[in-house]
């Protein structure tokens, strides 16, 4: 099965939580494997490893339940921030290698759709819509996977995936909002960014 990105194993689980304010300066990263420069907006700062990888186990299992399988997860962070609670700006690469995993926007398409299943599954009470769409960053075509999920308590919670193959290396930006305003500077800080 193909591996599935970083960002929907966290969207899965729920909220992670950081209970400290953040004040930090914007800051530019400048990520040489894919020629890529992003400004990390203000107010975030990097979450932890061990934090994250916390979180990834809890959703490598929801997807194993729902899918009744195993989820090879090859994913490499390339950094993880957050902005207060459950508001996060993470990117990652994973090999993919389209003679060996076969075509890129069918296994790409495939498994959008079992993560929508696997949201539904695990949040049963939860409204869900999802999109799929194509967005232009800095010249390049990324394939764009929106979800957005109401809680029965009121929350609403949005993400946005971008992804892109860059020869045999799956690029993805991935943003989880509960704030509008603050999923907004997001999306902004990577759809200004740019790929040389």
């Amino acid at each position: 099965m193909r591996n599935f990105t970083v960002f929907y194993l966290f969207v899965l689980i729920g909220f992670q939580s950081c209970n400290r304010p953040t004040k930090s300066a914007p800051e530019t990263l400048k990520i040489e494997a894919f020629n890529w420069s992003v400004e990390i907006p203000e107010n975030f700062e990097p979450i932890n490893q061990e934090e994250w990888n916390k979180t990834l186990k809890k959703g490598i299992d929801a997807i194993e339940d729902t899918i009744e399988g195993t989820v090879d997860n090859q994913a490499v962070t390339i950094f993880i921030y957050k902005n207060g609670e459950f508001n996060n700006f993470e990117a990652n690469w994973q090999p993919f290698d389209v003679e060996v995993d076969g075509d890129y926007l069918e296994s790409y398409s495939e498994v959008n759709e079992i993560l929508y299943q696997t949201f539904e599954t695990q949040m049963p009470n939860a409204k869900l819509d999802s999109i799929s769409s194509i967005q232009k960053i800095s010249g390049l075509e990324f394939q764009r996977f929106d979800i957005s999920i109401d809680f029965p308590n009121g929350i609403k919670m949005k993400s946005v995936g971008f992804s892109r193959l860059f020869g045999k290396k799956e690029f993805t930006m991935n943003i989880t909002s509960v704030d509008e305003s603050i999923g907004k500077n997001m999306l902004d800080a990577f759809l200004n960014s740019k790929f040389e």
